[in-house]
């Protein structure tokens, strides 16, 4: 079953957003962002996506992608 893989790392740092500054314009905890920075796989609400999104003016499905689990015997 294909998982949801969170995008925000990398669509911050495609708009030269730093994770401070992501955090004062989402209104979010600097520790939160770390979180999801370091484990995209991290479970986020749908408050705390729409804060990411308007901080980084995406849609929140482009702070989303869908990544397919590995067969059983591959290695990440």
């Amino acid at each position: 079953m294909p998982r949801l893989r969170l995008r925000v790392k990398e669509v911050s740092q495609e708009k030269g957003v730093s994770i401070m500054m992501l955090s004062r314009k989402s209104y979010l905890a600097l520790n939160t962002i770390r979180s999801i920075y370091h484990n995209p796989y991290r479970r986020v609400g749908t408050d705390t996506l729409q804060k990411l999104a308007k901080a980084l003016e995406v849609s929140i499905f482009d702070l989303m992608e869908e990544v397919p689990d590995e067969e059983p015997g591959e290695k990440k």
